[in-house]
């Protein structure tokens, strides 16, 4: 059993999931662009992960904060950034064991981008669903930080995501210089059918080898 509880601090607005005992770490998770922490996939990793034992912030980025809906404006990164670096300190002081930094799409990239600029933030990321690049623009790549990436990084992304499909994700995971695995979900698009997947066996145990 685990219990769920609003979080609300100054700079961080969620939902903390806590496992009845012995937290094997944290998990700060947080949405896209177009989300909020309310987001299906969100509530339902969030869950699964917490029943096998792991302390899970599920929270919301500062632009959700600041407005109930539309994407994030393109001065957002900056503050965003800040509002994960918050979520991850809270978090650390909650539980023992290795932080996981993660993030749904655009939450997934601007994590990434604040750890290849703080390489202490947390133990390893979790990418769901990472936005490689816009729809039908693959030359346009989200890629120029993975060279700075020094934390071990777990993707999870849907085989039919149009976001970059599995091969490009390969493709780019070479220029990441930290260790890097891709866990594929056969026929999912860019919501990883609503986390309607065995979200323990493919992300919980290769968190776990990934982090040991």
């Amino acid at each position: 059993m685990c219990r769920t509880s609003s979080f609300e601090r100054e700079n961080v607005s969620g939902f903390l999931h806590e496992p009845a005992s012995g937290s094997r770490g944290g998990l700060a998770l947080t949405h896209g662009a177009g989300s909020n922490c309310n987001a299906r996939l969100l509530v339902a990793v969030a869950e699964m992960l917490c029943a096998a034992g792991w302390t899970v912030l599920r929270y919301d980025l500062p632009f959700r904060r600041q407005r109930a809906s539309g994407p994030p404006s393109r001065y957002s990164a900056e503050s965003d950034q800040a509002g994960i670096r918050v979520a991850v300190d809270e978090l650390r002081a909650l539980t023992k064991g290795p932080i996981v930094a993660s993030g749904h799409s655009y939450g997934g990239r601007q994590t990434t981008m604040l750890a290849a600029k703080q390489s202490d933030l947390c133990e390893a990321l979790l990418c769901l669903s990472y936005p490689l690049h816009p729809p039908n623009k693959p030359d346009q790549l989200r890629t120029a930080h993975f060279p700075q990436l020094r934390t071990p990084v777990l993707f999870v992304h849907g085989s039919a995501d149009p976001f970059g499909n599995p091969t490009e994700l390969q493709t780019a995971m070479k220029l990441i210089p930290a260790k890097a695995k891709l866990v594929i979900v056969e026929g999912a698009g860019h919501d990883l059918k609503g986390g309607k997947i065995d979200v323990e066996k493919l992300v919980g145990s290769e968190l776990e080898a990934l982090i040991t």
